[in-house]
């Protein structure tokens, strides 16, 4: 019988049958045999895909030469499951709990709960993947009395120990945050140190100065992330389900958005890591770390559209089911417990295989090029004019900021105009050429020739800074977004929520204040190029990215304080925008005038060992022409829109004063007149 029908009365005529609960704990159990397939099946689906993976790349085979031995051998990949599972899991419970459960609902305190221990799992496996992984590179077994020693070495000696301590190390903070999470702002910011673990670890998963290093260490970082949102927030939904009441849709419905950019993550960085390791179709399907790759993405794409069929009628019968006061567990068994259990035996293939040996090897040329020691690509072709388009060193994190930003956008456009809202086309195009043009300079030649070449540095730090702020700015993101994605009432924090806290934040509004962002955009030229961080910026993956965030967040802080239109700092009068923005652009012409006229060479031991064949101090004086002369353009943009904006503003302002005089009779001045009728009459003087 459904819950909220009336009560029928038995047969032998005795007292009616008191009604089940109506409403939010309707069907609070679940069909035992969804449960016993998420319960008994998961684990051992996991375990089945780890052992077949284990036995056909042959990643636990005994070292002949160096043996720790068979508890070591297998030891390291359970560990290692264990470890990427836990840390899934904990990323996806502080995911929910941060945007997709209210925070008010029962079941958002299990959802913390759940990331607090699976922290702590991932704390204790993450321990136990070094002091195997350190066992297994000495090839001594862990009751050997040498072990001690050999893993101190490990972990504070050798690169791939280094990361998993530092990563170890921040995975036990997390673990101390987790704990004490109370509030949707809690599980965030745990959740952004969450991410920060998994750094270590990327910058490990590929061979440093091997070609494709830097593509193989995003790739992999967005992978796992694209695990934890996918996989990791599908354990933790599992283990929040039998607390859910009357939020089950809604928490089902935001969960399966998720998934979806989880999936297109999980995928898209699969296929590019891939693609490094694996030569050709004979890699493919004739090794065994090939056949590992087809098995675990046939079973993510399968995966991805079985999601997508079962969430189309799945999610609609959750609905209903809760509308009607009857029990949604059943169809939401059905719609996780398949994709449980096959997402771990994927889970166990996915670690046995980056314990695997791929075939394509992961160490540098026989003879290595002083460029490829140094940045692990060979040096691109001398550059002529069609370079310009023929030159490509993919930045993979990038691209798919650009694309994910412009897959926002273009909802949130299409939301507004199916809503009858009109939104700027002069916007919307600004917006998308700054997203090209940040493409171009981050994958394109600038981006080919800027880690050997200062001054096609130079070229590519000018438009980051310069540029594609001014252009993204113009765009107005901020405002769309407020406009176009509805306001929450649950008590839950979605996107429009977070950007709000973001652009509220005291932090913000001081980096955002028009003086503090000029003296950021123009004083952050002098700390970078004329420290330590410029080479540290070129020879290091994570220097590099952290350069471009730098360079694009303060040209975009300045230019939002000049030319913004979104909510942000208290914007000066347009007279004082005009000298600010003179001030600083003298102030970075100072600066490329110092660089024609510098007789040293900035990051010297960098440049001079790219084996360009090129006078580098005469390139770096052309980088100072650059840094001097292509600003001329974003300064003359600026101060066009400056003077346009100042124009409409003052337009605006006399139509508003024409209207108030139309609506009052001119009573402003008609009283302006009387008063000086009678300062006339009285003989007083004028002011």
């Amino acid at each position: 019988m459904s819950a909220g029908t009336a009560p029928t009365a038995q047969r032998d005529g005795g007292s009616a049958r008191a009604p089940r609960p109506t409403g939010a704990r309707a069907g609070t159990s679940s069909p035992p045999r969804w449960w016993l397939v998420v319960v008994v099946l998961t684990p051992l689906a996991t375990a089945l895909g780890l052992l077949w993976a284990l036995a056909t790349g042959g990643a636990a085979s005994p070292d002949l030469v160096r043996d720790p031995g068979a508890l070591v051998r297998y030891g390291l990949p359970v560990a290692t499951l264990l470890r990427d599972l836990a840390m899934a899991m904990t990323l996806g419970g502080l995911v929910l709990a941060a945007g997709v459960v209210p925070a008010r609902a029962p079941s958002w305190a299990p959802a913390a709960r759940a990331a607090a221990v699976a922290s702590g799992v991932w704390t204790v496996a993450s321990l136990a993947v070094l002091v195997l992984t350190a066992a297994n590179l000495s090839g001594t077994p862990l009751a050997d009395p040498s072990f001690g020693a050999q893993l101190a070495i490990v972990a504070t000696q050798i690169t791939q120990g280094q990361a998993l301590l530092v990563s170890t190390v921040v995975v036990a903070l997390v673990a101390t945050a987790a704990v004490g999470v109370r509030t949707p702002a809690g599980a965030g910011w745990t959740a952004a140190l969450g991410a920060l673990a998994i750094v270590p670890l990327a910058l490990n998963a590929h061979s440093t100065g091997t070609s494709g290093h830097e593509t193989a260490v995003t790739s992999w970082g967005l992978h796992v992330l694209g695990v934890a949102v996918w996989f990791g927030g599908l354990m933790a939904l599992v283990a929040v389900a039998r607390s859910t009441g009357a939020e089950l849709p809604v928490v089902a419905r935001r969960y399966s958005s998720l998934a979806l950019v989880g999936f297109v993550l999980v995928v898209a960085s699969g296929v590019a890591n891939a693609s490094l390791r694996v030569a050709g179709l004979a890699d493919l399907l004739g090794t065994g770390y090939g056949l590992l790759v087809v098995a675990k993405a046939t079973a993510s794409v399968l995966l991805g559209f079985a999601g997508w069929v079962h969430r189309r009628s799945l999610l609609a019968a959750i609905d209903t089911r809760t509308a009607a006061g009857a029990g949604a567990r059943g169809p939401f068994w059905r719609l996780v417990g398949g994709e449980v259990v096959l997402l771990g035996a994927v889970s166990g293939v996915a670690a046995a295989l980056s314990l695997t040996p791929p075939p394509v090897p992961q160490e540098l040329p026989p003879a290595p090029t002083p460029a490829e020691l140094l940045t692990g690509e060979a040096l691109p072709e001398p550059f002529r004019p069609s370079s310009l388009v023929t030159q490509w060193q993919t930045d993979v994190l990038w691209i798919a900021v650009a694309l994910a930003l412009a897959v926002a956008y273009g909802r949130g456009v299409a939301r507004l105009r199916r809503r009858g809202d009109r939104w700027s086309v002069g916007r919307t195009v600004a917006f998308a050429i700054g997203l090209v043009v940040l493409v171009y300079m981050t994958s394109g030649a600038p981006a080919a020739y800027g880690r050997t070449v200062f001054s096609a540095h130079m070229v590519q730090h000018m438009v980051l800074s310069m540029l594609i702020p001014v252009l993204l700015v113009l765009g107005a993101p901020m405002t769309l977004a407020l406009r176009s994605i509805p306001k929450r009432r649950d008590g839950s924090r979605g996107v429009r929520e977070w950007l709000v806290v973001l652009t509220e934040s005291r932090w913000l509004r001081v980096v955002s204040h028009p003086v503090v962002a000029a003296v950021l955009f123009a004083g952050s030229l002098i700390v970078f190029y004329y420290t330590p961080l410029f080479e540290l910026a070129l020879s290091t993956h994570v220097g590099h990215e952290l350069m471009m965030v730098h360079f694009l967040g303060v040209g975009y802080l300045f230019a939002n304080a000049l030319v913004g239109i979104d909510p942000g700092p208290n914007r000066p009068s347009y007279p004082l925008r005009v000298v600010l923005l003179f001030a600083t652009m003298a102030f970075h012409a100072f600066f490329g005038i110092a660089i024609i006229s510098s007789e040293t060479l900035l990051a010297g031991s960098w440049f001079s060992s790219t084996g360009w064949g090129i006078d580098a101090l005469a390139d770096q004086r052309t980088g100072g022409g650059i840094a001097w002369g292509i600003g001329e353009f974003p300064t003359l943009l600026l101060v066009v829109v400056v003077a346009v904006q100042w124009a409409r503003s003052d337009e605006r302002e006399q139509r508003r004063r024409d209207r108030t005089a139309d609506r009052t009779g001119d009573a402003e001045l008609v009283a302006y007149n009387a008063m000086l009728a009678e300062r006339d009459r009285q003989g007083a003087p004028r002011r």
